[in-house]
């Protein structure tokens, strides 16, 4: 009896270990799209989105909508021209959280490099944007992302 209650723990104890090693898996694969993101910002998007779904939607800190990959590309190049030229962001804290096997919501707070919008000159302007990464095809991507700026504390 003592043996089987050894065996039947030892067991349980591997399955949520097997399932703690998925989920840290695959909390790193819905992060690296996002990672992804960062890295073609800070080169002003110019290469390929193949972080992102084709149906990618983006909300920028002014409230516009875009949708659609190729239509968002050429909204945040263009920004990446102007007004955000050589401007880089870097990740401070990333937080993933399951919906479900297959979506994750990838919170991410960050401090861009100082640039001039509207007439207002930013200095280490803190954001936070919010990710949504789905598994399509074996693939985390991501589907949509928010961006907002964090207003100061003064």
């Amino acid at each position: 009896m003592m043996m089987k209650l050894i065996t039947v723990f030892l067991l349980g104890l591997s399955l949520c270990s097997t399932g703690l090693a998925r989920r840290q898996g695959d909390e790193a694969a819905a992060r690296k799209p996002v990672e992804a993101f960062y890295a073609a910002f800070n080169e002003g998007f110019t290469g390929a989105a193949d972080f992102a779904t084709e149906d990618w939607a983006h909300i920028n800190p002014n409230g516009g909508w875009t949708r659609g990959r190729e239509t968002v590309l050429k909204e945040v190049r263009d920004a990446h021209a102007t007004f955000l030229k050589g401007v880089t962001e870097a990740i401070a804290q990333m937080e993933v959280r399951f919906a479900s096997p297959d979506v994750a919501v990838v919170t991410v707070t960050s401090t861009m490099s100082t640039f001039t919008m509207s007439g207002v000159k930013r200095e280490n302007q803190q954001n936070i944007r919010t990710f949504v990464v789905v598994k399509r095809k074996g693939r985390w991507l991501v589907m949509q992302d928010q961006n907002t700026f964090i207003a100061s504390l003064r």
